[in-house]
């Protein structure tokens, strides 16, 4: 018998499969997949909330785009975005399926079969891990990705369907779920960018990204940073045996080339963590530029870079790196100095250039290397800082006069002395305010106070240069050199200036008189200089007339010493010559003598004599008087007068 079944039951029944088969029936969009859920089935195994052999629940195959069949009946579909991240952003994954991490382990470990998380049977068959996977999606990334399998966390939304009922509750509540359910903000999904920043006052200040891990081996014992490999390649340097000896330059630039390049800095985090990179503080920071960067695993915090200007050096301090070794020598009490890569104070310092030194792992203390002029005064120098806090020296002088002096000291630390200068004092501002203004200070306090008032004033330039051999014997104590000690000003008590005040007026009118006696004086010699311009022609008259006279007694002296030459001469001939006649006449007299006798020898001579005198025997004129009385002598006393001077009138020719 056939059972004939009434017409519009069959259509009913035709309609119902017409619209299952509608129904099962999914338009997936270009930039959609299709994720399908198995109504019943076999029971999931593990914790895995993906079936992978047709168990009942989420189905590890997607639907693509496209027209697709999944019968209603037996599977549910719902339609998800393709993961898309914008430009300037990242995204990044985590894994709801695989293997679970190791105990510890806060990232799974990628393998390069992975990809872009977008083929979800390669990434379970190759042993993927579920949580945080430690490569982000890049800017701009577009990928069919599992839903289910991955939450990806962008800036604009969260891709995928949560599993835990936590996040499941969050997102039904709110309709979608945001970055900040993960802990994360809106910063950290962005593009890690290093650039240049614009300082207050418009300068452009160079940053560097100082990184810290939050995964890996731990540090070894007694360090503070991670660097690949250690210092292993500083100490093999410094025991090179071949070629020349490793220099301190060599060795700073080793420690400042960062080896960022072997794990894409920090991007390749798998890579990092390969090489052997550990956690917490590294040693190598970023440089300029844009870094894809777990948040997850890495933390980046801007500072700038250290920049040495001309004119100064950095002393280094270094927090890590290898073993102390002291090269300060025995002689040197003040810390240890020690060669690049080693901890303690650089004895090299770094010299005028940019360097990307992480502040975390070394300390920079920048020295001044040019001449420093510091004001014990109310001005501060343009130049730097280091008088700020420097005053007036305050003291007083022996009679208890209180000083207030103004004062300028030019220092100079060499560059080569800057370690040691550091490892003594700490900084250049220690150098100033410790010790430079106690040495100076006190020097002058103690010499004021052993010296009247009036004497320091008087002898400021003295003092100045004591205080300069003394403030140069003190810092060289601290290996730096002295250049110069001034002393600008002196601020005088009231008293003492009107003590000094009158001092200088009375001095001063000293000074006035001592000018008008001078005025005065300057005025006689102008005189005299006057009556000797209008008497030069007399004078020069009287010169020649002087010169003339003087010219004459020369030529009568020559004269007189040419007439008594020649009457010495003459009376010497003429005395041998009378010596001649004498001795011949006595010798005649002698044999008139023998001849004649004495008596008539004497009375031939007179007679010869007066026969030869020309003086008369008888009187030329005879005057005779009568009876001889007055007259008769007076005539004849004229008449002899009148004979003589016949006598003297030489004979007529």
């Amino acid at each position: 018998m056939v059972l004939i079944m009434p017409f519009p039951l069959i259509a009913l029944g035709v309609l119902a499969i017409v619209v299952i088969i509608l129904m099962s029936i999914y338009s997936i969009g270009p930039t959609q997949i299709g994720l399908v859920r198995k109504r019943f089935g076999a029971k999931l195994p593990g914790d895995n909330p993906l079936a992978f052999h047709g168990e009942a629940g989420y189905q590890a195959e997607m639907l693509m785009p496209g027209l697709r069949f999944k019968l209603c009946l037996v599977y549910a579909v719902t339609k998800h975005p393709w993961v898309q991240v914008p430009a300037g952003q990242i995204g990044v994954v985590i894994a709801q399926v695989g293997h679970s991490c190791p105990m510890g382990a806060k990232s799974a470990v990628y393998k390069t079969e992975f990809g872009n998380f977008s083929d979800l049977k390669v990434f379970v068959d190759q042993g993927g891990q579920k949580g945080v996977q430690r490569p982000v999606l890049p800017p701009g990334s577009l990928g069919p990705i599992h839903p289910l399998a991955f939450l990806v966390i962008t800036k604009p939304e969260v891709f995928g369907v949560p599993v835990a009922s936590d996040l499941s509750l969050l997102a039904s509540s709110k309709g979608r779920l945001t970055y900040h359910a993960f802990g994360l903000d809106e910063k950290q999904l962005e593009v890690t960018r290093i650039s240049p920043r614009p300082s207050e006052v418009g300068r452009v200040v160079d940053m560097i990204g100082i990184v810290t891990t939050l995964e890996g081996q731990p540090l070894p014992a007694g360090d503070i940073a991670s660097r690949l490999g250690g210092f292993a390649d500083v100490g093999s340097l410094e025991t090179e045996t071949t070629g020349d000896v490793t220099t301190d330059a060599r060795l700073i630039e080793t420690i400042l080339g960062n080896q960022n390049d072997q794990h894409s800095a920090y991007q390749d985090f798998q890579k990092f963590l390969d090489l052997g990179g550990r956690i917490g503080l590294q040693h190598d920071p970023l440089l300029y530029g844009a870094y894809n960067l777990n948040p997850f695993l890495l933390r980046v915090e801007e500072v700038p870079m250290l920049v040495v200007e001309q004119g100064q050096v950095a002393v280094m301090k270094a927090y890590v790196g290898l073993p102390t070794q002291d090269t300060s020598g025995v002689d040197f009490k003040f810390g240890s100095l020690v060669r690049p890569g080693h901890r303690g104070i650089w004895q090299e310092p770094l010299r005028t250039g940019k360097y990307p030194i992480n502040p975390r792992c070394y300390q920079a203390v920048i020295v001044p290397t040019f001449i420093l002029t510091l004001n014990w005064a109310d001005v501060v120098s343009q130049a730097h800082n280091l008088d700020s806090q420097l005053k007036q020296i305050e003291a007083k002088s022996s009679e208890g006069f209180a000083f207030a002096i103004d004062l300028q000291v030019q220092i100079h630390i060499p560059d080569t002395q800057a370690p040691y200068v550091i490892s003594m004092v700490g900084s250049v501002p220690n150098l100033v305010n410790e010790v430079l203004q106690a040495a100076v200070g006190n020097h002058f306090r103690n010499k004021l106070q052993s010296m009247p008032a009036v004497r320091f004033i008087a002898s400021r330039e003295e003092v100045q240069q004591g205080a300069f051999e003394y403030v140069k014997a003190e810092l060289a104590k601290y290996r730096v050199e002295t250049r110069g000690v001034y002393i600008q000003a002196v601020v005088l008590p009231q008293q003492l200036v009107e003590v000094l005040t009158q001092r200088e007026i009375a001095n001063q009118e000293v000074e006035t008189y001592k000018m008008q006696r001078s005025a005065q004086d300057q005025r006689t010699e102008t005189e005299k200089a006057k009556g000797t311009a209008d008497m030069q022609a007399e004078l020069a008259k009287a010169q020649v007339g002087v010169e003339i006279q003087n010219n004459r007694s020369a030529a009568r002296k020559m004269e007189a010493l040419g007439e008594a030459a020649y009457i010495e001469q003459t009376g010497a001939a003429q005395g041998a010559q009378v010596r001649s006649v004498g001795l011949a006449r006595a010798e005649a007299y002698a044999q008139q003598v023998a001849a004649l006798g004495a008596n008539a020898t004497a009375l031939v001579n007179a007679i010869e004599a007066l026969s030869k005198s020309s003086v008369p025997f008888m009187p030329n004129t005879l005057v005779m008087g009568e009876g001889g009385g007055p007259l008769s002598g007076l005539m004849a006393l004229l008449m002899r007068q009148v004979d003589a001077g016949l006598a003297k009138k030489p004979p007529a020719v």
